[in-house]
Order: C-alpha cells, then sequence, then structure tokens
C-alpha cells in the first residue's frame, strides 16, 4: 500500500519509538478493511520489535478503524477511516507519541493538557483533502496521549457518510466533544485547551501584563509580521509579536506557486518555516491573543481582548485581512451548513451535489475548477460584465462540461430549510430579473476585508478600511507602524507582505533610534 521511499521514510520515523505499542484493527469486511488492515500490517513489519497488531473481526464499533496506545492501555488515539493523504503525518505522530517519542510542543502547554481533569472524548470528522484538519486532529491527539482523560477519534466523512448525514456536517473539521458540536474549521492546540480550560484565559491575561514594555511590538503574525519580527529582532532591540492566529491567511492557501526562489510550496509548511525562523531569534511570540484597542501615550499602548495591556516604544500593525462576504440574508445563518469560504477543505463535504461559487477573480475560477472534479456542477456567478480572472484560468474553467459562468449576477439571499443550505436566490443586473439556483453548497470568493476594525478612532484609515501608510510603513501616530495585507499596499501578496513587514521594522528602528 506504501510506495517504496514513503516506506523508508516512515521506517526511519519509526526508529524513534521507546515503548512497545499495539495496534488495534477493526474491520467489516469491506474493500476499505482491507486496505487499512493492510497499512497496519505495513507499519508492523517495519518495526516489529516495538509494534504488535490485534485485528478485532467482529466489531461492534465504527469500522473500519486502527486504535493506538501503548501495551497493556486502553488506546486513546483512533482513525475511523484510512489516514492517508494529508493525514498521513497526523498517524506517523501519533504512532510516536504513543510510543514514548517526546513532542515539540511547549512543555508548558503539555503541562497544562496533563491538569485537565474532565473526561474529553474528542471526534473529528475530516475529508481527507483538507489541508486544515491535521492541525486538530494531531491537536486532540496529543492531548489523548498525554491526559488518561481524553481521548480522540479521527473520522473520514466520506466513508462514514451516515454519521455526517445525521449530524448534518457540512464543513470541515467539524469537532465534537462528549457528543455535542465543539467547533469548526482550522483549530490550533492553544485555541482548543482555551475553551475546555476555563481558567486559561485569566492566567493568560495575568501573565502578559507583567511584561516588560518592547521596543517594537508587532500586531499580527501573517508574512508580514514574521518578516517585521525578524527585522527587528536582527536589530538587538526587545521584540514581541502578538497574533490571534499565526500564519494568517496562509494557513488556510493550499498552492504557492509565486513565491520567488520556491518552486512550490503550501500555506501549512510556509506558516511552519515563518514560525521557526521568529523563534530563532529572541523574539517575544503571544499566540492566540486578539488585539482590541491601540493608543499612543507615553508609550504606546496595546489592549487585548483578555483584557491585559501591552506597552511598547513603537508598534508594528500587520493584521491582515479576511475574506469578504456577501452580506446577504441566509449566509450567516447557513455558514459552515453549505456557506464556505475554503473549496479545498469543504468541497468533498459536496461531492455529487451541487454547488455555486460567488466571484469571477482568480479564487472564484480556481475554486470552480477545483469543485468540477468533485461535485456534480459548479455554478460561477459575477457581480461584474466580465470575469476579473487570469485568461488561462477562465479558458480552462470554460471547458469543463460542467461548469456555468453567469456574469452580471447579483447575489441576493441564501436559501435553506432550517438546517442546511438549498438554494440561493440572484438578481440578473441587466435585466433585474430574480432567479434561483438549486444547490447545496455555496462557495464565497469575492476578496478581502482589512482587520482593522479596532483601529477607527486612532489612526487615518481609507473608505476600505485599509491603514494608510507612506514609503517608510508610517500610520498618522508617530511610533506606530503598519505593513502587509491591513494597508493600502495595492497588491495583496504574500511576497510583497513580507517587503512591507521588513520595510516597516527598518521605519521603526529608525524611529528609535531619532528618539
Amino acid at each position: 500500500m506504501l510506495e517504496a521511499n514513503i516506506k523508508q521514510q516512515l521506517g526511519t520515523y519509526l526508529q524513534n519509538i521507546v515503548n512497545p505499542i499495539e495496534i488495534t484493527v477493526s474491520t467489516n469486511k469491506t474493500a476499505k478493511s482491507d486496505e487499512l488492515l493492510s497499512l497496519a500490517r505495513e507499519i508492523t513489519e517495519l518495526k516489529s520489535d516495538k509494534i504488535t497488531l490485534s485485528v478485532d473481526e467482529n466489531a461492534t464499533g465504527r469500522a473500519p478503524q486502527m486504535a493506538i496506545g501503548p501495551v497493556g492501555q486502553a488506546p486513546r488515539v483512533r482513525f475511523a477511516g484510512i489516514p492517508m493523504g494529508h493525514e498521513f503525518t497526523s498517524l506517523v505522530l501519533a504512532l510516536l507519541q504513543a510510543g514514548g517519542h517526546p513532542s515539540k510542543v511547549a512543555q508548558e502547554m503539555q503541562e497544562q493538557i496533563k491538569t485537565l481533569s474532565n473526561e474529553l472524548n474528542f471526534e473529528v470528522y475530516i475529508s481527507l483533502s483538507c489541508h486544515n484538519c491535521p492541525d486538530v486532529v494531531q491537536a486532540v491527539n496529543l492531548m489523548a496521549v498525554l491526559n488518561p482523560n481524553i481521548t480522540a477519534t479521527m473520522i473520514d466523512g466520506a466513508l462514514f457518510q451516515d454519521e455526517v448525514e445525521q449530524r448534518e456536517i457540512m464543513a470541515v473539521p467539524s469537532v465534537y466533544l462528549n457528543g455535542e458540536l465543539f467547533g469548526q474549521g482550522r483549530m490550533t492546540l492553544d485555541e482548543i485547551l482555551n475553551k475546555v480550560d476555563t481558567s486559561a484565559a485569566d492566567k493568560q491575561a495575568a501573565s502578559l501584563a507583567e511584561k516588560a514594555p518592547y521596543d517594537v511590538l508587532v500586531v499580527g503574525g501573517g508574512p508580514a509580521g514574521a518578516a517585521a519580527a525578524i527585522y527587528s529582532a536582527r536589530k538587538g532591540i526587545r521584540t514581541g509579536v502578538v497574533a490571534e492566529r499565526f500564519g494568517g491567511q496562509v494557513a488556510d492557501t493550499m498552492a504557492i506557486e509565486n513565491f520567488i526562489s520556491v518552486k512550490a510550496t503550501d500555506g501549512p509548511k510556509l506558516v511552519a518555516g515563518l514560525e521557526q525562523h521568529v523563534l530563532d531569534y529572541d523574539v517575544d511570540l503571544m499566540k492566540m491573543q486578539k488585539a482590541v484597542r491601540l493608543e499612543k501615550k507615553e508609550l504606546i499602548e496595546v489592549e487585548l481582548e483578555n483584557g491585559a495591556i501591552l506597552k511598547s516604544k513603537s508598534v508594528i500593525l500587520a493584521t491582515g485581512a479576511r475574506w469578504r462576504e456577501m452580506n446577504v440574508p441566509g449566509e450567516a445563518e447557513y455558514r459552515n451548513k453549505g456557506v464556505a469560504y475554503c473549496p479545498h477543505c469543504d468541497g468533498p463535504i459536496f461531492k455529487g451535489k451541487k454547488t455555486a461559487v460567488i466571484g469571477g477573480g482568480n479564487s472564484g475560477i480556481e475554486a470552480a475548477i477545483d469543485l468540477a472534479g468533485i461535485v456534480e456542477h459548479v455554478t460561477v456567478l459575477e457581480f461584474g460584465d466580465t470575469l476579473r480572472a487570469d485568461d488561462v484560468l477562465v479558458k480552462k474553467a470554460n471547458s469543463l462540461p460542467n461548469v456555468t459562468i453567469i456574469k452580471n449576477a447579483m447575489t441576493t439571499e441564501v436559501l435553506g430549510d432550517g438546517q442546511k443550505v438549498v438554494g440561493l436566490q440572484y438578481t440578473d443586473r441587466t435585466t433585474n430579473d430574480s432567479h434561483t439556483l438549486n444547490v447545496a453548497g455555496i462557495f464565497v470568493q469575492i476578496g478581502l476585508v482589512p482587520n482593522s476594525e479596532f483601529l477607527k478612532d486612532t489612526l487615518e484609515l481609507t473608505q476600505r478600511g485599509e491603514v494608510i501608510v507612506n514609503a517608510h510603513g508610517e500610520t498618522s501616530v508617530p511610533g506606530v507602524f503598519a505593513a502587509g495585507d491591513v494597508t493600502t499596499a495595492p497588491y495583496k501578496q504574500i511576497i510583497i507582505s513580507m517587503g512591507g513587514g521588513a520595510n516597516a521594522a527598518l521605519g521603526a528602528f529608525d524611529y528609535l533610534i531619532r528618539q
């Protein structure tokens, strides 16, 4: 089942197993059961002195399923489905961690996991093509390995469609905790811990409030924020980064093929590299913290959502942007119930169904091309009279038999049955006629909104909410700089944001030495 090179690499990784583990495969006499059992046997053969295999041919629970745990203990990590594709890394980490190989997660966070006293049963519904799902699976798996009160199960929605339909899951990852919906979409270990550990926020606020003032405080952890932090730290000045979500939009980007000198990569890989590069320097990285206020006093103060106030001699704003919403009736009600923003993540949920893509730019047409290989039909609705996507993408979309493109179409309402999306209404802008499309999924791809609401009464912004900056990254407030997608930079690209972050850091350093 495993290719020769993959098997060789896996064999090398498995040498790190310290303590014996057991793999238990539950089967149900299907082709997928045979496939999972074959995978388990190949793994066992690679490290037979540390891994044993048992087979449950009369499974009463989910099957096919692979359970992993230390020998002599009830397994707490399970894979319901075949953990290949993006989830293969989750499988490898589960094997290593169950076998005693230490995690790279901060020791402080591991200790926090171990102190959780409540019984927590996580179920994570995924699709194997989802690049956000492994982060969630790996987070809850680690929690289960470290704490005997916790169990974690990955469930491939394509293989357990009856459960998906019963629970009306329309987006992945969907996380259930003790049988109740816990969260949807990409979540980090920090986020999950903050939700289950009710005392975490107060502890963090108290700890943050005690921090000494910074020379440069970067607000935001995307490409612009990472570059700003690195350039600042290299100057030898006290640098902090406060970010609601390290990586920003890049973490949700699948294919990156225009990052100069790197022929091709993906968002999660680039984000991991950015974070490691930042941590190579003496940077105080504070994740899972949202800024809600900025005020210039003797020092510049940044207030966080948990009430803590950080102080700095200068600040670089790199809060980025987020997907623009349609703001039509039904959109909020049916978000993650048919209204989606990531075709890579949620596309497989709509296999064999009719879908719509809102937006005819590069993102919209790329989404349509991506979905066309999965769903029954894709209808692209473009507000303007021409498509804004690159010509090569438009030609590709037009060549696909199950893609229809409608121009001059203004979406007016998302239609649902109370549980999920069943269609949408749009108006033909040339005739003013209203039309209804019967679709199960709506993918919104209509651009970006800058994350600048908390700056509205503090800095000079454009009508669109972008922070106005000059050639040095300076804003209208002395000592406050900005970079990346939150600013007036005309082109929203990763490499341009990085350049903007470096530029703002150099501007901030120049400001500091002149004070």
